[in-house]
């Protein structure tokens, strides 16, 4: 969730800088073997983006710089540091409008520990409203810390950095499966608000994936010298393509608003350096399940994330595991799932997991909870989601 002002529930955040699912929940499944329609999908593209550091400068391809000259932005400022500049005349929004040229080196592990978390809070009107279809609030259900390894107890699980006017941020984030490459897939599935900031903002910038961060769970006093390879120990992958739903562009707001039954976004994203695919990588990736089960035909949902705000600290990965419940913001809005869940702002964007014939899946993602911690809501993925998904796969799966 993203910084939110504070009012009595609040969107799960992204941080400013009893043992798995059961058995059958664990999360260690092993890898088997900007044009009108991105416009009209929520989809962004940004071009071949790697940006080679030299002596601090970076070097911003042919098809980004042209996107940013259309804007009026000045491509020689921006590579000396101007993308700091957070002109809302300026602020890139729309789906095709999405940059991100990767930064050698930029996120390294202090920066990454400074990231806040991004709170999306409700306000106790918005939290009640259409009582007929939501259940009533659910007991809180503490977090639970992961076993370490991650990569061995919850390998596609990571955490999200992004820059934002606020500063460095953070979310969480998990690698699902690609269908149309197979075995290769490069795509991470967070909350929109982790990558976009709604109708009254545009793309974040210098979005960033790191799978198992600090993998060992190591506390804070034994992290002040990390290298980047101990708090990254699967690499930096940065977003050279993402998509979120038009809904969350056109409504999502500092509390969810209209948006929150559609924060969801598909990251497409590439090394820092090396060629293996990101699944290859990690060893692990999750199918999504886009049939929007109803939470009346779920037992057990599971939440998995990096809680950054108090008392977390955003340097250990935590999960809760319950029963979902249906919160419903608006008789206009789908439904969302609801648990009660004590991870705080930096869980947001990470996957909910469900257990559908024996095989582990993601069904949705913390977006919303209130600024008391005691639960999370995440959106239902039905259709429009699924043809998000599906369009990035196609369109961008093979970069």
């Amino acid at each position: 969730m993203r910084s939110a002002r504070r009012s009595s529930t609040d969107r799960r955040r992204t941080v400013l800088a009893a043992t798995g699912l059961v058995a059958a929940l664990a999360l260690t499944a092993t890898a088997c073997n900007g044009s009108d329609d991105n416009k009209a999908s929520g989809q962004a593209g940004a071009g071949a983006s790697q940006a080679a550091d030299d002596g601090g400068k970076i070097h911003i391809p042919d098809d980004i710089a042209d996107k940013l000259k259309q804007h009026g932005i000045d491509v020689d400022q921006w590579q000396n540091g101007g993308w700091k500049d957070w002109d809302k005349d300026k602020w890139l929004s729309e789906a095709k409008d999405f940059v991100n040229p990767v930064i050698q080196g930029l996120w390294k592990p202090e920066r990454m520990k400074s990231a806040k978390e991004a709170n999306k809070t409700l306000s106790t009107k918005d939290a009640a409203a259409d009582q007929g279809v939501s259940d009533p609030e659910p007991q809180p259900v503490r977090a639970v810390a992961e076993k370490t390894p991650y990569h061995r107890n919850a390998a596609p699980v990571g955490k999200v950095f992004f820059d934002s006017p606020e500063g460095h941020m953070v979310c969480s984030g998990t690698v699902i499966k690609d269908v149309n490459h197979p075995g290769k897939s490069n795509l991470v599935w967070t909350a929109g608000h982790c990558v976009h900031a709604g109708k009254e903002g545009g793309w974040y910038r210098n979005i960033a994936f790191v799978p198992s961060y600090n993998d060992l769970g190591k506390p804070e006093s034994e992290l002040a010298n990390a290298t980047t390879s101990e708090v990254a120990p699967y690499g930096t992958w940065w977003a050279d393509w993402a998509s979120t739903s038009n809904e969350w562009i056109q409504g999502g707001s500092e509390t969810g608003g209209a948006g929150a039954a559609y924060d969801y976004a598909v990251l497409h994203v590439k090394p820092e350096s090396g060629a293996k695919s990101l699944e290859e990588t990690v060893g692990a990736a999750l199918d999504v399940d886009f049939s929007a089960p109803s939470a009346t035909e779920v037992a057990t949902m599971g939440a998995w994330g990096y809680p950054a705000a108090p008392p977390f600290n955003g340097l250990k990965m935590f999960k809760c595991l319950d029963r979902p419940g249906r919160l419903s913001l608006s008789s206009s809005l789908p439904t969302m799932y609801r648990i009660g869940c004590t991870m705080t702002g930096g869980s947001s964007g990470g996957g909910w997991f469900r257990v559908v014939n024996g095989k582990t899946e993601l069904v949705s993602n913390t977006s919303i909870g209130p600024t008391n911690n005691t639960w999370l809501a995440g959106p239902q993925l039905g259709q429009e989601a699924q043809a998000l998904y599906q369009n990035m796969s196609k369109t961008y799966g093979g970069r």
